[in-house]
């Protein structure tokens, strides 16, 4: 990943799963030449979620997003794919850590039903 902005969103989203979800685990897959560091997948009985840098944002998709209550309306990308919904964070955005929080337990919840 770009030595910037992004790597501190990373760190930051990193640390609200881990708190939200005591015991997931971290891998990186999909490693390829264009993107050797491959892509930080978080899971705890299942996927819950991915996490992907680009140009201008930092990119968290749920891969059962479409199955999980959203009330905060944390979700804001991806909004009529039939499985995943995402939530995109540009530069200067202010992630509600709470709400993400929460969004991080339903899904662990879901994997767990």
């Amino acid at each position: 990943m770009s030595g910037d902005w992004r790597i501190e969103t990373v760190g930051a989203v990193r640390a609200l799963i881990e708190t939200a979800a005591p015991g997931v685990t971290e891998e990186a897959k999909w490693r390829k030449a264009s993107n050797p560091d491959g892509v930080p997948t978080f899971a705890l009985d299942g996927l819950i979620c991915t996490v992907e840098t680009y140009k201008d944002k930092v990119k968290v998709t749920f891969a059962k997003g479409a199955s999980l209550d959203d009330p905060d309306g944390v979700f804001n990308a991806s909004l009529d794919a039939g499985t995943r919904r995402a939530v995109d964070i540009r530069e200067g955005d202010t992630l509600d850590a709470g709400a993400f929080a929460a969004l991080i337990r339903r899904a662990v919840d879901y994997n767990q039903s």
